[in-house]
């Protein structure tokens, strides 16, 4: 049986030197950045994807003391696997299984400390479990000092706008739509506009509420598929019709 030794060892293996410069520059590693002294071995998303899914019977508290590693692929890939056993969870205990999952996810929010360890996993684990739950714990992460849980607060909220519930998202938006890192404006202006993928009208009604008044960023990646007309009305900051 295939154990975490193993799969640090394959990971070496594909790790690609060339690529590191890149990835600490893409990631922001540098003095003061938010992701400060990361470690990097260059292993594309999706070469990890497919090596992950043959470690997803890893026992889950091997896993999570993977997911302390101090480089960013073997997080990553801890993280993956928590997504595949999520998702494999089919026995008469599925649901304790998940449950068991998703707090392990928000107990260790400290690992998931870069964009795309957030964005890649979140809505997969604590958005799919709180489909049809009470998403409290989603709103104290939006109002919570750290930007990477105010981050897994917004993507997050993926998992039911897929399903053409908004609630969440607006609400949450609101609570953020005056925040000051770029990292969380990016966020919410993306998921506003996913909700406008499913109802234009519903993204249209908020943007008329706050378009003059929240960050450029994030207004950008909300309106992104809109006509060029409508962009520069919104852009221009005008008197809502």
């Amino acid at each position: 049986m295939s154990n975490i030794e193993d799969l640090k060892k394959e990971l070496r293996l594909l790790a690609d030197p060339h690529r590191v410069a890149v990835l600490q520059g893409f990631f922001k590693t540098g003095p003061g950045d938010y992701g400060e002294g990361d470690i990097f071995l260059g292993i594309r998303v999706p070469v990890l994807r497919g090596v992950v899914k043959m470690y997803r019977d890893l026992p889950l508290e091997e896993v999570l003391e993977f997911l302390q590693s101090q480089i960013h692929e073997e997080r990553l890939a801890a993280l993956l696997i928590l997504v595949e056993k999520y998702k494999q969870s089919s026995s008469a205990k599925a649901m304790a299984d998940k449950e068991k999952i998703f707090k392990a996810y928000l107990a260790n929010t400290k690992w998931i400390n870069n964009w795309d360890l957030v964005d890649v996993t979140c809505h997969h684990i604590v958005g799919q479990y709180l489909i049809d739950k009470d998403r409290g714990v989603l709103y104290d992460l939006a109002k919570s000092a750290d930007l990477w849980k105010k981050r897994i607060a917004v993507v997050s909220t993926f998992a039911f706008i897929r399903n053409n519930d908004f609630y969440d998202i607006l609400k949450i938006a609101e609570i953020l739509v005056n925040d000051k890192h770029d990292l969380i404006q990016k966020a919410v202006g993306w998921m506003l506009r996913e909700v406008g993928k499913r109802d234009r009208m519903v993204e249209e009604i908020f943007l008329k509420k706050y378009y003059r008044t929240m960050p450029r960023t994030m207004l950008r990646y909300a309106i992104e598929r809109f006509g060029e007309e409508e962009r520069k009305f919104y852009l221009g900051r005008k008197e809502a019709l």
